[in-house]
C-alpha cells in the first residue's frame, strides 16, 4: 500500500492495525485515506455503506471495513470509472 502521507509504498504482511505507522514519516496507517473504500464523492467520503462515519480521515481509527489501498489514498479518486467497472461485474455471466 502508499503511505497518504509520503506516498512511499509500506508492505502490508497481513493486516493494518491501528497502533501501525508507516516506517518511513511515521503517520498512522488505518486510516480513511489509506483504504480501498475511501472516495470524496461519497456520503461520508466512504464507499462503504455499513460503515460509521470518521470524522478526521487522517487519523487512525477503529473501522472493521478498513482495506489498504494500493493507490495514492490522498489522490482523486475516478469514482465513475470505477462504479462502471462494480456494476460490469455484477453483471458478467
Amino acid at each position: 500500500m502508499l503511505c497518504h502521507a509520503c506516498k512511499k509504498e509500506v508492505s502490508v504482511v497481513e493486516k493494518v492495525y491501528r497502533g501501525d505507522e508507516c516506517p518511513h514519516c511515521s503517520a498512522d496507517l488505518k486510516v480513511c485515506l489509506n483504504c480501498t473504500f475511501y472516495d470524496k464523492s461519497y456520503n461520508n467520503q466512504c464507499r462503504e455503506t455499513s460503515a460509521e462515519m470518521v470524522r478526521d480521515k487522517e487519523k487512525a481509527n477503529f473501522c472493521d471495513y478498513f482495506k489498504p489501498s494500493s493507490s495514492d489514498g490522498g489522490s482523486e479518486v475516478d469514482s465513475k470509472a470505477k462504479a462502471l467497472e462494480e456494476l460490469e461485474n455484477l453483471f458478467k455471466k
